[in-house]
């Protein structure tokens, strides 16, 4: 029997590109239908996440065109993350398997076929991984680069070049609802997990309307988010960097010394001058770093619901299979 597929687009503002990405996806499942590749029960979830714009309003037309649509509506807007995650948590009882993707399809669809190819093999994770970055601008491109080196650098688990484009079977979506942060970093949490997994690659497709919501605040806040929750690095850096400043002062310390008992005199406003602003400027960068690790324990031990449902869009659809 045919594997039960939920495909999870969490959508934020995106009323220009769903009709088109509705009626690509439509078509696709259609050809795994008729491949017998998924079953037909299988069902695409669009994830609203706050939008202010017609996004949801065109997720329930489509609701109502075609049973094979389904809707989870977010009461407020809680980010990129937290829309995947409702999205997962919603179809896991309903999916054997899931695959999260975005809804400007960017992403290659065509990619599931090798998805579901490489589950069906054993895989209960499956990484979708772009190919290259050429439709991305300079800064974008060699950003995004860094972040991954620097992800790796301070001990994180990620895939480089791999967004939220993934497959996960049932019983890895069972063990990512067993995680309770409310700092949510799924491209570091799912590794962390186990289970056999796997990389499917494909190219980027250029977007077909609207614009990209990941500007470059969002994309440095993404950032820190990644590194403060999967990694105590920048702590461990402060403590070094605490100790090489130990030594440089007692190397002062030392010269100062031997400038007194040697009888030199220097006016050394230049040195006092840099060596204040120097250590001021690391204090508060260290003070920040610290500050990032407390903001993130305080929210997790205020343990508040990373998102609310306001409302479901979901039919039951009777299988023709036997």
């Amino acid at each position: 029997m045919s594997s039960i597929l939920y495909l999870v687009l969490p959508c934020y503002n995106e009323e220009a590109v769903l009709p088109a990405t509705a009626a690509a996806l439509e078509k696709k499942y259609h050809t795994l239908m008729e491949q017998g590749k998924i079953s037909r029960e299988s069902k695409i979830m669009f994830v609203n996440d706050g939008s202010r714009d017609k996004t949801w309003h065109i997720i329930t037309e489509l609701f109502h065109a075609n049973a094979m649509f389904c809707g989870v509506n977010l009461s407020r807007n809680r980010g990129h993350q937290n829309a995947v995650l409702a999205g997962l948590m919603t179809a896991r009882e309903k999916a054997d398997v899931v695959i999260s993707i975005d809804a400007d399809l960017q992403q290659d669809v065509d990619a599931i076929d090798a998805m579901l190819e490489k589950y069906e093999n054993g895989c209960d994770v499956v990484y979708g991984v772009r190919n290259a970055r050429d439709t991305d601008g300079f800064v974008k491109r060699n950003t995004a680069l860094g972040f991954y080196k620097l992800m790796q650098v301070m001990g994180c688990e990620v895939i480089t070049n791999h967004a939220d484009y993934r497959l996960l079977s049932r019983r890895v979506i069972e063990s990512l609802s067993e995680y309770g942060e409310v700092n949510l970093f799924l491209r570091g949490l799912i590794p962390t997990i186990g289970y056999p997994s796997d990389i499917v690659y494909f190219d980027v497709r250029e977007r077909q309307a609207g614009e990209s919501k990941y500007t470059m605040k969002k994309m440095l806040s993404f950032a820190v988010d990644g590194i403060t929750s999967f990694s105590i690095r920048p702590l461990q850096l402060i403590t070094l960097l605490g100790f090489v400043m130990l030594l440089v002062s007692i190397f002062i310390i030392g010269l100062t010394f031997f400038e007194f008992y040697t009888g030199r005199t220097v006016s050394g406003w230049a040195s006092s001058y840099c060596s204040t602003w120097f250590i001021g400027s690391v204090q508060l960068l260290s003070l920040g770093i610290i500050g990032e690790y407390i903001g993130k324990i305080y929210m997790e031990t205020k343990q508040r619901p990373r998102y609310h449902i306001e409302s479901y869009l979901w039919k039951e659809e009777k299988s023709e299979e036997s």
